[in-house]
This record gives structure tokens, C-alpha cells and sequence, in this order.
């Protein structure tokens, strides 16, 4: 599956579109082809404030568009620069609920010369769906946004 999405994030990478055209198409890419990603989007970190502003996503709406570093499984990658995959959020003490529904979420940063910038963020209403194969995948999504950037 992740092996079929890596040519379709680049055609969306080449592609003439803005770049935040270009952020909005993988959001919505990998929310219509992968049945578990139920929530898709990016956070960037705001100017020189030590929070995350949402970017580019695609799903149900989000309150949470400013999240403080070490807030939430987001703002914890923000100060861990380290992936962060979370199988059952119930069981997590620091998580923002966006949604009832949500039950794992996995949280890649998104790095511009060695500098955490970012993160892309998945929801998903399966518990425990994420793999290996999800991280090292999300980092590829991020290392191609990261030339956009």
C-alpha cells in the first residue's frame, strides 16, 4: 500500500500547485487511501513562539489550532524531535482529545536542515492500527514536504 502512495506524494510534490495546495492534496491523499488514517494535517511551528499553528489537514475540524510545546502528543514531538506513536490514547495522561471517536494517533516531526519545523499528525478511530511501516512511510511524506519548505 505505502509502496503504491510514494509515486502519487511525488507527482503532488513536482506538481505546480502552492505549497500549501501541495500540503492539502497529500492530507487528503492519505486520508482517502489509507481506511485507517481518519484524521490527516500538519502543525508548523509559529514563528519564534514556542507553540504549533495548524496547517493543511483533512478531516473533521479541529478546535486545537494552537497547540504550546509539550502539550498533547504534539507538542510533546515538538520538544522530543522523535516519533510518536500512541495505540490507545485513552492510556495516555498528556493527550488533547480532538474527537470522541479518535482512539490512536501517530505524530512524525517534519525536519528543514536538521531543524524540527513540524510534524505531520494522523488520528484514527482503530485502536492500535499504526505499524513500523506507517512511521518509516510518514517519514518519507516528510522528507519530500521538507524540499517544498
Amino acid at each position: 500500500m505505502f509502496h503504491d502512495l510514494k509515486p502519487l506524494v511525488n507527482s503532488i510534490i513536482d506538481s505546480n500547485d502552492t505549497t500549501e495546495s501541495k500540503l492539502q492534496k497529500i492530507c487528503e491523499l492519505l486520508k482517502s487511501k489509507i481506511a485507517y488514517y481518519d484524521w490527516v494535517g500538519f502543525y508548523f511551528v509559529n514563528g519564534d513562539k514556542k507553540e504549533l499553528k495548524l496547517g493543511p489537514y483533512a478531516g473533521a475540524p479541529t478546535d486545537h489550532t494552537i497547540i504550546p510545546f509539550g502539550k498533547g502528543i504534539c507538542g510533546q514531538v515538538a520538544e522530543s524531535n522523535k516519533n510518536f506513536v500512541v495505540p490507545d490514547v485513552a492510556a495516555q495522561d498528556n493527550y488533547i482529545a480532538c474527537s470522541i471517536t479518535v482512539k490512536a494517533e501517530i505524530v512524525v516531526p517534519l525536519f528543514k536542515n536538521g531543524k524540527n519545523i513540524g510534524q505531520i499528525d494522523i488520528d484514527s478511530n482503530t485502536p492500535n492500527p499504526f505499524s513500523e511501516e506507517d512511521e518509516r512511510f510518514l517519514e518519507y511524506v516528510n522528507e519530500k514536504v521538507a524540499q517544498i519548505l
